[in-house]
């Protein structure tokens, strides 16, 4: 009876020490999120490792539907709506799976959110599917990488890269239209952000003597404020008016110089530099 208790005894020990034993996951996950346009995006997947393999086009079949990654569902999630391949997405939760080929990959935003096998795939629920060209890598990328890169105001590219093959799915947001909307409530209020809505006329090819305007009336609100004094003399040297932007820009030096900021100093010296 005692060699059974014993027996029965260290069963549970080592039943609980397996339970407690944690190891590196071959393929771990990865959340990658990036705040975009006005809103953000969210990525989640996990990253096998070629080890010595032959990736696309034997462990991971031409012409076939790939997960896009390993373990779980591959997904997306955007807080604001996007366009992709002319598709616009509401805000929400999508699956993206791929189509590899040797020249060209197929790239799939779906409604589906748990695919991890060929089988499971349904076409019908594609909202966008964008062929990409493939790009030949010099160095090999051991573990499979999807980044969020070259991000703009309103664009970014979702790139893909394993082994020396690498594929990129651009993504575009409309930010202007609703800044243009949210300015237009925001100066009717009691502190207009003057500010902040000339820099985004400033910046965005909008009407300059509108930017101007509120660049003026932001000097009133903070005379001592060398940046506004700095994008006010960019504002005027972009409407010609050089004279001025060189006052302007001579203003900035000296308010920069009083605040020991040697940045702004010397981005007024080279302004001051251009506008002959």
């Amino acid at each position: 009876m005692k060699k059974i208790f014993w027996l029965a005894g260290c069963l549970a020990f080592l039943m609980n020490a397996q339970a407690q034993l944690k190891t590196p996951a071959p393929s771990p996950a990865q959340t990658v999120k990036q705040d975009f346009g006005l809103g953000s995006i969210e990525l989640n997947y996990s990253r096998p490792a070629v080890k010595g393999r032959k990736v696309f086009g034997d462990l991971v079949p031409y012409g076939s539907v790939w997960r896009t990654g390993a373990n779980n569902a591959t997904t997306l999630q955007f807080t604001d709506e996007v366009s992709i391949g002319g598709v616009t997405l509401a805000p929400g939760k999508y699956g993206l799976l791929c189509i590899p080929d040797k020249d060209n990959w197929t790239i799939i935003v779906s409604k589906q959110t748990d695919v991890t096998s060929p089988s499971a795939y349904k076409q019908e629920m594609d909202l966008v599917r964008v062929s990409a060209p493939v790009q030949k890598l010099k160095e090999g990328v051991e573990n499979f990488t999807i980044s969020i890169n070259d991000i703009k105001p309103n664009s970014c590219l979702l790139s893909l890269a394993w082994d020396r093959t690498a594929v990129s799915l651009s993504i575009s947001t409309d930010i202007d239209s609703k800044i243009m909307s949210t300015i237009a409530k925001v100066m009717q209020g009691e502190k207009p952000p003057y500010y902040n809505a000339a820099m985004y006329y400033l910046e965005n090819g909008k009407d300059l003597k509108q930017a101007l305007a509120w660049f003026d009336k932001a000097v009133e609100q903070s005379p001592t404020a060398y940046w506004v004094q700095h994008q006010r003399a960019n504002c005027l040297a972009k409407l010609g008016k050089t004279a001025e932007a060189r006052a302007a820009a001579e203003k900035s030096k000296e308010l920069a110089l009083a605040a020991k900021n040697m940045d702004y100093v010397k981005l007024n010296e080279k302004l001051l530099s251009e506008l002959k």
